[in-house]
């Protein structure tokens, strides 16, 4: 390929000149899909443009048959449908033209990823290989054209005055495109920025389009939770990780459908640290919570919660029951299902004698019959004094009082001059913090300033039980 090192002057409809040295074939490549995420997204159409810097030396433009329904939201988009591509080659036809077009050439798009992910996905199905060097006139633009409050690609045709005809078709995209990218090679000293794009060590191709990269040069490799936002600041997905840095990373590697829809809508990435992997879980189920991430799939089902409590009816006898802890002042301890109160209850009774009735296992009888707890001594048939029944009951309720946890847990802070809590009250976890290493604890009191409160959820109280039992020698116990 003959390197080019003179002056190039050349008009694209109007006075427009660039002076670039380049030895490098582009093909600025751009597609229309049937919109079903990535993997199960077809092409309907395409065009390439192959571009050596200074020229655009030979284009392919195309519909293609995606052998699928268009969706009509696409239709009302692209204004391509059914019949318009019914005649048209399908991708099987067509894809020996687009692997030889584009050899040795490096792939450009708006939004880079995207573009290649798919028709990368279109060739695997067919059991071909799609490999090319990318660049991502999103990131490209960011880098050489800072400080515009879009990247996309109708916006900075506008504002760059560059002509957009036929939006949302690719050949008007794609021309578009290969004059926001002649743009960007007219800029001081885009060589060097090229090469860094290119540079697999920068990672450039890598992190989303509109990510800019200080964003994650900043990220720290410590552990705690991070939070990718889209253009409105909305958090769209929350993360815990033990290097944060290094799992973000990691997102942008996934080639998953929903990893890359992710990644094309962030725009911001924060982070909080949490010192140790518990406190980083449980910050992560308090976010998911709270914000209910988009890209979130697991523990955004609220799950809810039932309190054991006990009352007194009209005739003197208490009674055990269980319901939502939203109407229960008083919880005696918390559970997150029906199953696991009367299982529970059950237990209650079989160890203390008590009636099934009054423990609202079985309603509106008028004795007890149920087929696990059989000790009832009689208080549903007028046989046990209520007297003598409430003194049981009263020793379920000591039992269930005393055996309610109450503790601390005490682990690895932010950094070296802190420690971070997480406190068990009666059983129940209410939240975390952070203190000074040198704060002694003698009391829930102590430390309840440095807590920030938490809900327990069904995962929290999982996560909390098993790191407990498993980590004794940081517990510190204390009385309520």
């Amino acid at each position: 390929m003959k390197k080019r090192t003179a002056l190039v002057v050349l008009f694209f409809g109007s006075n427009y000149r660039i002076n670039i040295k380049t030895n490098s074939l582009y093909c600025i490549v751009d597609i229309e899909t049937t919109g079903n995420g990535i993997k199960g997204n077809k092409i309907t159409e395409i065009s390439i443009f192959k571009y050596d810097g200074a020229r655009i030396i030979e284009e392919f433009t195309s519909l293609v048959n995606p052998e699928c329904e268009i969706p009509s939201f696409i239709t009302g988009l692209t204004g391509i449908d059914n019949n318009l591509v019914r005649n048209a080659p399908t991708i099987i036809e067509i894809a020996p033209k687009i692997i030889s077009f584009t050899e040795g050439t490096i792939f450009v798009a708006h939004s880079v990823n995207f573009d290649y992910n798919v028709i990368k996905n279109e060739f695997k199905e067919l059991g071909l290989s799609f490999v090319r060097k990318k660049l991502c006139t999103v990131r490209l633009s960011r880098t050489v054209f800072p400080g515009y409050r879009s990247y996309s690609l109708g916006k900075l045709c506008t504002t760059l005055s560059i002509p957009l005809e036929n939006r949302h078709r690719a050949r008007g995209d794609a021309h578009a495109t290969v004059l926001l990218f002649q743009k960007i090679l007219n800029t001081p000293n885009i060589e060097e920025t090229v090469k860094k794009f290119l540079n697999a060590r920068s990672q450039e191709a890598t992190l989303p389009p509109s990510l800019p990269k200080v964003q994650y040069e900043n990220l720290p490799d410590k552990t705690g939770i991070y939070f990718f936002k889209n253009a409105k600041g909305e958090v769209i997905y929350a993360g815990k990780a033990k290097n944060i840095k290094k799992r973000v990373l990691g997102h942008f590697y996934d080639k998953s459908e929903k990893e890359i829809q992710m990644c094309r809508v962030t725009e911001k990435i924060d982070y909080e640290l949490a010192g140790n992997e518990l406190v980083a879980f449980l910050m992560e189920s308090s976010a998911i919570k709270h914000y209910f991430p988009l890209y979130n799939r697991a523990q955004k089902r609220k799950i809810p919660a039932y309190a054991i409590f006990y009352y007194e009816d009209r005739d003197g006898i208490l009674h055990l029951a269980f319901n939502k802890i939203k109407n229960v002042p008083q919880p005696l301890t918390t559970l997150y299902s029906i199953t696991e109160c009367r299982e529970f209850l059950e237990i209650i009774c079989s160890d203390y004698g008590l009636c099934a009735k009054y423990c609202h296992l079985q309603e509106g009888v008028n004795q007890c019959t149920h087929f696990r707890v059989k000790q009832c001594n009689g208080i549903c048939r007028g046989k046990e004094s209520v007297k003598e029944y409430n003194m049981k009951v009263k020793g379920a309720l000591r039992y269930i009082s005393d055996n309610r946890d109450n503790f601390i847990i005490r682990d690895k802070g932010r950094d070296a001059k802190e420690d971070a809590l997480v406190v068990v009250q009666d059983g129940q976890y209410c939240g975390y913090g952070f203190v000074p290493k040198e704060t002694e604890v003698r009391s829930l009191e102590d430390i309840m300033a440095f807590v920030t409160p938490q809900k327990e959820t069904l995962e929290t109280k999982r996560l909390v039980v098993s790191y407990a039992l498993k980590n004794q020698e940081k517990l510190i116990s204390f009385t309520n």
